[in-house]
């Protein structure tokens, strides 16, 4: 039988009293993986979570239970109720809990820890006799291995416990010298000073090869050599016929290649022996 309130007690300020005794007594209690905490903000609010127990059909699951204090605790006992949903028979779908202990077995002396406690006992051994869903406590009785197969899938649709995701870092960026390598070199403008005339192209003259005193052609080498000997400072006429910026022309000569010292010429178009490329830049 529930104890019964003194007449004329104080209900708020002695439940608080009685409540905060309790917050001490949790911080020396080894509560393993439940956990039971009052609301920041109101102390008559609680939460629990209980884990499945080991070896039962709810073990891996994690459920969670809300807990009201009444404004008369300890001599009314505390209002429990599933907010997971169980299959079980002593749990409603809509969370409601038949247990003894919170109706003609409770006791001022019992704490909200030892309430906890009976809870999980409860989804280790339930009370068919006693049953908030009968055709639950039915299947228990006579068909135990579905009993138990139904309980393990709730637990998997409703009672695993939730896992963060945690997003991958984003790649790390590319480093320069690789993107330089990899990308398409871009043209070079050459500053024009504001004149829009294009700049003049390479232009080359054919003379004739020198020949030595019996005749013979001197052959030598192709050379592009910028050597002081083989440039010529030309000069252009401008439209107005103002002479333009003088151009420098490099000579190279093209000479017998065979080793007998025969000379060799081109086809139509080619280049002879005899020639001399002049190129102006």
């Amino acid at each position: 039988m529930a104890a019964r309130r003194p007449a004329g007690a104080g209900t708020n300020g002695m439940a608080a009293k009685r409540i905060r005794k309790e917050i001490a007594d949790l911080a020396r209690e080894n509560l393993g993986a439940i956990t039971l905490t009052p609301n920041e903000s109101n102390i008559f609010q609680w939460r629990a979570t209980l884990p499945g127990p080991t070896g039962s059909p709810y073990e891996g699951g994690v459920f969670d239970v809300d807990i009201r204090v009444p404004d008369d605790y300890p001599f009314s006992p505390p209002q429990l109720q599933f907010l997971t949903k169980v299959y079980h028979c002593n749990i409603a779908h809509t969370g409601a809990i038949c247990l003894d202990l919170l109706k003609t077995a409770w006791s001022p002396a019992l704490s909200l820890y030892k309430v906890v406690l009976s809870l999980s006992s409860l989804l280790t051994d339930p009370n068919p006799a006693d049953p908030l869903v009968p055709s639950i406590a039915q299947e228990y009785k006579k068909n135990r291995k579905k009993h138990d197969q139904t309980a393990r899938e709730w637990v998997k649709m409703y009672a695993l416990p939730r896992t963060e995701t945690i997003a991958p870092p984003p790649p790390a960026p590319e480093p320069a010298a690789n993107r330089a390598s990899g990308s398409r070199p871009r043209a070079i403008q050459r500053p024009t000073n504001g004149d829009p005339t294009p700049p003049p192209q390479l232009a080359g003259t054919r003379r004739s090869a020198p020949t030595d005193g019996a005749g013979s052609r001197v052959g030598e080498p192709i050379n592009l050599a910028d050597d002081d000997d083989d440039v010529e400072v030309t000069g252009d006429s401008g439209p107005n016929g103002t002479s333009s910026a003088p151009r420098r022309s490099k000579r190279a000569r093209v000479g017998e290649t065979a080793a007998n010292g025969a000379s060799t010429s081109g086809g139509a178009g080619g280049t002879s022996a005899d020639d001399v490329i002049v190129i102006d830049d």
